[in-house]
């Protein structure tokens, strides 16, 4: 029971901070799809409501101690803009499983002026969606090596 619930924390935790790793581990640990898609959406949108609600916060704490003299028309920051203007909040959203880290795609839509709830509905689709897509991918990819392997022995 214990290892169990250490197996759930280290998806749950590990989806917090890169959200592609949990289904990884999460299928590594033999758990079901639907219990590592659960597990890393709830990683993911927890770390998406820490920094939605002190993203601002976090922002002027860094401008302020770290950013002082550092040029506002950066190639990185014209990019970034250039992103929003094309993408804006679906892309971001979108691409923030994958790409991003959940603390990124957060902090980068909590950057541009997004409103809290907005930000909150689109990481929501978009973790449930991605962690569906991979947890099914990373199960059928693994047993399949599995197999092969076994098969080869």
């Amino acid at each position: 029971m214990i290892q169990e619930l250490g197996t759930y924390f280290a998806v749950f935790s590990t989806s917090m901070f890169k959200f592609v790793f949990g289904p990884i581990l999460g299928t590594l640990a033999d758990m079901s799809v639907i219990e590592v898609a659960i597990l890393t959406v709830l990683g993911m949108m927890t770390s998406v409501v820490i920094f939605a609600l002190v993203g601002e916060k976090v922002k002027k704490l860094l401008f302020r101690r770290f950013l002082k003299n550092k040029r506002i028309f950066s190639s990185k920051n014209r990019k970034r803009v250039r992103f929003w203007r094309n993408y804006g909040l679906k892309g971001v959203a979108f691409l923030t499983p994958i790409l991003f880290s959940p603390i990124v795609g957060t902090m980068l839509a909590s950057s541009f002026g997004e409103s809290k709830r907005r930000i909150l509905a689109y990481m929501l689709v978009s973790s449930v969606f991605w962690a569906l897509v991979l947890s099914f991918f990373f199960h059928h990819a693994i047993n399949i090596s599995f197999i092969h392997n076994f098969v080869k022995a």
